[in-house]
């Protein structure tokens, strides 16, 4: 099993940070980014990764090489041209093996992999998706399920009468290989809107796995210093080469006085 870590966007929702900076390789407390989504497939004892890049792939290399110093095999698959979510994944298939786990590049979750993986083999699944429950669902694809965990249809921004459910596509996949072959090679192809609503047309069984744990976005700003925030006051356990303090984190080269407070 590997995966695959959509790590091509410019990251234009997270600007000025991403403006020479890609959003893979931006810093969340002591690490670059995709070191987070490195440890939760760590977790899945998954340590051959694909990062399927296109903004600056020559940064994103420079930071993690072959993935070595990680403990982990990396492979890139560059886009010459953006190619979406789903061309992004067709575009790595030469590199994958019989089952692949899918990571969108922005989110971070304490989802149990194993679990989800475990689960999708055990119903033979063609496509798992994970989901969350949000406030607001309205802004976000909905994505409904029967009472056995099928999913039965993707609803893309949903107006106020269609919401029937509040959990949405939360950007993590696990997908048997043998079905990426729908997706179109070498062009702009959408996992969500194209690839999930095809499975469920030719009668693959797609199902879902709800996790109500922690997951954010950390597309934007906003969503940046929230993510600082939980890790630092330890609502999202991660690993940090830090010691813990009263008020979060310092790293093991760091000298600050005892008289300094955290400003939240």
């Amino acid at each position: 099993m590997k995966a695959v870590i959509l790590a091509g966007g410019e990251g234009t929702r997270l600007r000025p940070l991403t403006l020479t900076t890609p959003k893979p390789i931006v810093p969340v407390v002591d690490r670059p980014f995709l070191r987070h989504q490195l440890d939760l497939l760590a977790g899945a004892h998954v340590r051959d990764v694909v990062f399927s890049v296109a903004y600056r792939p020559e940064r994103v290399e420079a930071v993690f090489g072959d993935g070595s110093a990680f403990g982990v095999r990396i492979r890139y698959a560059v886009e010459d041209t953006p190619l979406g979510t789903g061309g992004a994944v067709r575009n790595a298939l030469p590199l994958l093996d019989e089952r692949t786990i899918v990571l969108n590049g922005d989110v971070l979750t304490d989802v149990d992999l194993a679990q989800v993986v475990a689960r999708h083999e055990a119903e033979g699944a063609a496509a798992t998706i994970l989901l969350t429950p949000v406030p607001n669902p309205a802004a976000y694809g909905l994505v409904e399920t029967d009472h056995e965990g099928r999913v039965r249809r993707f609803l893309e921004k949903p107006r106020p009468e269609q919401i029937t459910t509040n959990t949405i596509n939360a950007g993590v996949y696990v997908l048997e290989t043998r079905v990426l072959d729908l997706m179109p090679e070498g062009v702009n192809y959408s996992i969500e809107r194209g690839f999930f609503p095809t499975l469920l047309a030719r009668g693959d069984l797609v199902r879902a796995h709800v996790h109500r744990g922690y997951w954010i976005d950390i597309g934007t700003p906003e969503k940046y210093l929230q993510v600082h925030r939980d890790i630092l006051n330890r609502r999202f356990p991660v690993a940090l080469d830090g010691a813990p303090r009263a008020e979060g984190f310092v790293h093991p080269t760091a000298r600050v006085p005892f008289s300094a407070r955290a400003p939240w």
